[in-house]
């Protein structure tokens, strides 16, 4: 049995993704930072909770410890997490702005994969998703055509480009691996105040095509649920 774990997941394009991969047969580890509300979500899929903060060496070291001891391998990490930020006029946004937004949304992709390595590498099919954006597309965002376009988003955006090259640059490395970044497009959640156009479902398509490929599938792409983004 596939076992992922999905960090960010008590809530939004987590908990549906985790949902889709439970009835798939995945043995899913709900990674939540809120032990209550985690523990919560993971009991009403039937899903597996880790606490774990993106954020925190100690926290994201434990949670490799308990799956670890646990399942003994993973096979499929989606790097979730994350967060939009300080919504602060683009002249008042400030180096500790960005800092918090990255450190959940670049450095916590880093930090929870650095630690998950030496499990992924006991799968035999080791997969890495990365969830990123399409505001973190320089063609979206300066094509009228399409709502990245409407938005300035200095940290958010940036942070999401970070994360679609940082599966890249790991594609790279670990050929053995499959690691992809995915565009979920403009869904409605709680990061966007649930403004998006589109629902949680159509939103985690990407994720769990990625999430669900074998060890012949694509690597170091960037994808949305209707074919490769440009970048």
């Amino acid at each position: 049995m596939t076992t992922t774990l999905i960090t960010g997941a008590n809530k939004g394009l987590g908990f549906e993704t985790a949902r889709r991969l439970i009835e798939l047969g995945h043995t899913v580890y709900l990674g939540a930072r809120d032990a209550e509300k985690g523990a919560a979500a993971a009991e009403s899929l039937g899903a597996r909770f880790v606490q774990i903060d993106v954020t925190d060496d100690a926290s994201v070291a434990g949670a490799a410890a308990s799956i670890l001891e646990e399942a003994g391998h993973l096979d499929v990490l989606v790097n979730n997490a994350g967060i939009s930020g300080s919504q602060a006029d683009s002249a008042d946004v400030t180096a500790d702005i960005v800092r918090e937004v990255y450190d959940v949304n670049v450095f916590g992709v880093v930090r929870v994969t650095h630690a998950m390595l030496p499990l992924l590498r006991k799968s035999q099919s080791p997969v890495i998703v990365n969830v990123s954006s399409g505001l973190g597309s320089f063609d979206r965002v300066n094509d009228p055509a399409h709502i990245e376009s409407t938005f300035a988003t200095i940290a958010y955006g940036s942070s999401k480009s970070a994360a679609t090259m940082i599966a890249v640059q790991y594609a790279k490395a670990f050929p053995d691996m499959r690691v992809n970044a995915v565009d979920p497009g403009y869904t409605a959640t709680d990061l966007n105040g649930n403004s998006g156009t589109q629902t949680v479902a159509e939103g985690t398509d990407a994720v769990v095509a990625m999430a669900t490929i074998g060890a012949d599938g694509p690597t170091g792409t960037f994808v949305a649920r209707d074919g490769v983004m440009p970048w």
